[in-house]
């Protein structure tokens, strides 16, 4: 499988997530334990991969970080440096 990269990172939303989880005063390990409650089993340091860019995100974490974080996909795909 290939590996690909968009401006060096692995996921658009990645940014996203961690301006909206700092904006909401939310720690890395209550954004799992709220995405584990609405059923994507996830992990603290795969949240920190995420927003680093070091982890893709697949269809279903995107839907969840969404609702669990209040805003919608198109928002959390925005990117700014295009």
């Amino acid at each position: 499988m290939k590996i690909y990269d968009y401006h060096g990172k692995k996921n658009l939303c990645g940014d996203r997530i961690h301006q909206a989880r700092t904006t909401q005063r939310m720690s890395q390990s209550d954004l799992a334990a709220r995405m584990q409650v609405n059923g994507v089993i996830i992990e603290r340091e795969a949240i920190s991969k995420i927003e680093t860019g070091d982890r893709f995100v697949t269809d279903y974490e995107l839907l969840t970080f969404a609702k669990v974080l209040g805003v919608s996909v198109d928002w959390l795909l925005a990117d700014e440096e295009v």
